[in-house]
């Protein structure tokens, strides 16, 4: 009984089953250094409003610095009696300083002590996914210079629709990558908020200081209402929200090299080091990687499912549900870290097959629609111009050639006023050259849009 902080109240001991049951120290014991910083900062406050000495606060100091040192060094006993991470470390503060070591929690509940603690995890956590990303897009950015002028065929439901940069290709990750990195900003706003000092639900009656914590803990201010404070895991949820999104956005562009990769399509050459093969077959060449990054973000989307599930039906104020908040996010953040790890070395060491690329560029009449644009800029109405052009494409298809192949009577006799002039705009090269809308594929569009990436990566770059 002597093990349980709360046990005053019981006659009778914890059942061994029930102890293994309620443990959650088998995954929150990665909060460790959290929970260690933020008793730090609160052991700083007692002492400064009066509720322990300066000495007392020295050797809680001395003491926690000992047991995150035991822990790192992986020399610290975890035993599942003792419930969570934060009774493992105020447990051995006790067996080191007696009576000092339990003036710790003066003021402090579990509740708002693990909700500062996953705060603090948040914030770090969201930060090295920031870091990730920035790295992600910087590969992107990186092979633009390098790929500049080569054209890929661009799709829609999988068919070939018209021809793009392969630079504009990769900005576009870029931007997927650069919401996401916003939306982590916002998260972030809402997670940098203390909860320490609501203690259990309604706060404390000694004489805190809230703001003084929260500042030494870099938060930005401190949670407004106690009662909300411990059980608000919207910041949780947040997070697990972001991090299926950016899953999904690795997953759309896993799915697209992974098609691009295959014979069929025959636009890039995955390295080797990011490949695996077939037991059986010996000729295999797998994207697995890829394949994983797109299987796993099932379990990122899933994981937000159970999040939002496990709060649905709960009332304010802490509950024990809430334990059920961190493998989930764990997980997530776990997944997601490790494929934008891989992803990044993976964009910048592809091959683009150039030759294979430009051998079939010309199939599937990818300069259609800018001959129907130049046909509005003659003054022929869009349903008139897009009519037209359909007829030329079929007339083009049955023959076995592509729109430029077509005889100058082909094109007189669609519409009248054309001439010679119809052939500037025909083929690939003179599709993308057309382009000229802001945030368009057309040379000159894109070399803006990575020069402004490059600008932006720089600076974020040196503010990192």
């Amino acid at each position: 009984m002597a093990e349980k902080a709360w046990s005053g109240v019981f006659d009778e001991a914890t059942d061994r089953r029930v102890e293994e049951f309620t443990q959650s120290v088998s995954f929150d014991r990665r909060l460790y250094a959290h929970d260690i910083r933020a008793s730090i900062a609160h052991a700083q406050m007692l002492a400064k409003v009066g509720l322990i000495s300066q000495d007392e606060c020295r050797q809680i100091e001395r003491a926690l610095e000992e047991i995150r040192l035991e822990i790192e060094q992986d020399k610290f006993p975890f035993r599942s009696e003792l419930e969570d991470i934060h009774m493992h470390v105020e447990r051995a503060l006790i067996e080191r300083i007696g009576d000092v070591g339990r003036k710790l929690h003066t003021a402090r509940s579990r509740n708002d002590q693990v909700a500062t603690d996953m705060r603090l995890w948040v914030r770090e956590a969201i930060d090295r996914i920031d870091q990730r990303l920035i790295d992600l897009q910087r590969a992107f950015v990186g092979r633009c210079q390098g790929d500049a002028g080569v054209i890929l065929p661009g799709y829609t439901h999988l068919r070939r629709a018209q021809p793009v940069l392969a630079a504009h290709c990769w900005l576009a990750y870029c931007e997927k990558f650069q919401r996401d990195r916003e939306r982590l900003a916002d998260c972030r706003r809402r997670a940098n908020v203390s909860s320490l000092g609501a203690a259990a639900l309604v706060g404390t009656s000694l004489p805190i200081d809230r703001e003084d914590v929260a500042k030494r803990l870099g938060f930005d201010g401190v949670a407004a209402n106690s009662l909300d404070v411990s059980s608000d895991r919207d910041f949780i949820i947040e997070f697990a929200f972001v991090l299926a999104l950016v899953a999904e956005h690795l997953s759309t562009w896993a799915e697209e090299w992974i098609l691009w990769s295959t014979i069929e399509f025959n636009v890039i050459k995955l390295p080797e080091a990011f490949c695996t093969g077939s037991s059986i077959m010996p000729q295999k060449i797998n994207p697995d990687v890829l394949e994983l990054i797109r299987g796993k973000t099932a379990r990122v989307v899933g994981n937000l499912q159970t999040l939002l599930v496990l709060v649905k039906g709960l009332p304010p104020a802490y509950n024990r549900d809430l334990q059920e908040d961190k493998q989930p996010l764990f997980d997530s953040f776990d997944t997601v870290a490790a494929s934008l790890e891989l992803a990044a070395p993976l964009v910048a060491g592809i091959e683009l097959n150039r030759e294979g690329i430009a051998e079939r560029l010309d199939r599937g009449h990818l300069d259609a629609t800018t001959l129907m644009e130049y046909l509005i800029g003659r003054g022929i109405p869009q349903r008139t111009a897009h009519g037209l052009v359909g007829r030329l494409v079929r007339k083009a298809l049955d023959r076995g050639v592509r729109l430029a192949d077509l005889a100058i009577e082909d094109f007189k006799e669609a519409h009248a006023d054309l001439d010679e002039g119809v052939y500037d705009v025909l083929g690939v090269e003179n599709a993308v050259a057309a382009m000229t809308s802001y945030a368009s594929t057309g040379p000159e569009q894109v070399k803006q849009q990575v020069e402004c990436w490059k600008e932006r990566l720089i600076a974020v770059g040196e503010n990192v």
